[in-house]
């Protein structure tokens, strides 16, 4: 990432001639940088420098989120984000990525929670994710009905969610709609394909499953020996395992 700067030797800043709000927007720049580059140390550097210039800048509070996280200090990362959020409720990409976090730390219902605002924002780009990212959330928490309704809403949105169809058709295979369930994991398998992207343990299964009550030999066995060869210490392995002796 290129920015336009004059290096200080005596701070290791830089001099920006613009107004404090590009400057801090370049710190901010630099911080992410910093931070794909692995260097957590330069990144909250910057991230601290936009702070300097402008203590409300959004964007530096989930810098410094993110930088916490990564090092495993999950209270600062949520201070942070929350202190994000704080500065504009609006926000969608803050609520968002807060949102993830959360999800990951297995705090489904304040991640369901932050992705309900997310997904009724009809004007933020991630709608659709934040939709799909809503529907794994429910399903964590058993809400069954409110996961299929918003991966529905999600693929509504964008058809090319990997997450979304192949759960969906998991759902629809649980409640015996087996042609939806074929259908949805059909469009999960054209997407794989198109984007070259490699099968999960949970959706080889699925395919093994869904594909097969349809008869389908051929595919069943490609599955199978995908599966086998690349997971066969994973549980979903051991579960087909099971299920073939069970017959």
């Amino acid at each position: 990432m290129l920015l336009t700067a004059c290096v200080t030797p005596t701070t290791g800043g830089f001099i920006v001639d613009a107004s404090g709000d590009q400057a801090a927007a370049d710190y901010v720049q630099l911080a992410l940088a910093y931070f794909d580059n692995n260097d957590m140390s330069g990144a909250r550097r910057h991230a601290n420098n936009a702070l300097d210039v402008d203590d409300k800048v959004l964007d530096a509070y989930q810098v410094l989120a993110l930088i916490a996280e990564r090092e495993g200090d999950r209270d600062l990362a949520d201070s942070n984000f929350r202190r994000a959020v704080s500065l504009d409720r609006d926000n969608s990409r803050a609520r968002n990525n807060h949102a993830a976090m959360l999800f990951s730390q297995e705090r489904y219902r304040e991640s369901y929670e932050q992705l309900e605002r997310v997904a009724g924002d009809t004007s933020y780009e991630g709608q659709a994710l934040a939709f799909e990212g809503l529907g794994r959330s429910a399903l964590r928490m058993d809400q069954v009905d409110d996961a299929r309704i918003a991966f529905q809403r999600a693929l509504q949105l964008d058809g090319n969610l990997i997450i979304a169809a192949l759960e969906l058709s998991l759902l629809e295979f649980g409640q015996k709609d087996y042609f939806s369930a074929r259908r949805h994991y059909q469009s999960y398998l054209t997407i794989i394909e198109f984007l070259q992207l490699p099968h999960t343990p949970r959706a080889l299964l699925a395919g093994i499953q869904i594909e097969g009550y349809f008869e389908n030999e051929e595919l069943v066995e490609i599955l199978i020996l995908v599966l086998s060869t690349l997971y066969s210490s994973s549980p979903e392995y051991q579960q087909l395992q099971r299920l073939s002796d069970a017959n």
